[in-house]
């Protein structure tokens, strides 16, 4: 293996080590109360319903830049409906809204659940 100016060789042994840790570091799962999300090694972000067992409940991104712009492209306050687009309908678009009020990454919070609604922190219209 070479690293730099630096050379050193491995054993099978060290070699999968350091496979499985590059793979673990370039994918990484974190889960919340209802949502989970992925960072997949092809570099796709996922989006599911947490403890879901069918592609049902699940959005594939192709990169968590691309959910972010979706993210981005809602109101200050939205609802799941505001979720929906030509590849989010049904569960997916409140599966969505749940998604950007856990995740850390997304400044906004829960403010209603019925009709499930989200509101982006820093929103004039809060104050």
């Amino acid at each position: 293996m070479h690293v730099g100016l630096e050379s050193r060789d491995l054993s099978r042994e060290e070699a999968r080590e350091l496979r499985d840790a590059l793979s673990e570091a370039l994918s990484e799962r974190s889960e919340f109360v209802h949502t989970a999300g992925e960072h997949r090694e092809d570099g796709s972000y996922v989006v599911e319903r947490r403890n879901a067992s069918s592609a049902g409940h699940r959005k594939v991104f192709d990169s968590f830049a691309e959910c972010r712009r979706r993210y981005d492209s809602l109101p200050e306050a939205f609802t799941a409906e505001d979720c929906s687009a030509a590849d989010v309908s049904g569960g997916r678009r409140h599966m969505l809204a749940w998604h950007f009020a856990e995740h850390p990454a997304f400044d906004c919070e829960l403010v209603s659940r019925q009709p499930l609604t989200v509101r982006k922190r820093g929103d004039p219209a809060a104050d």
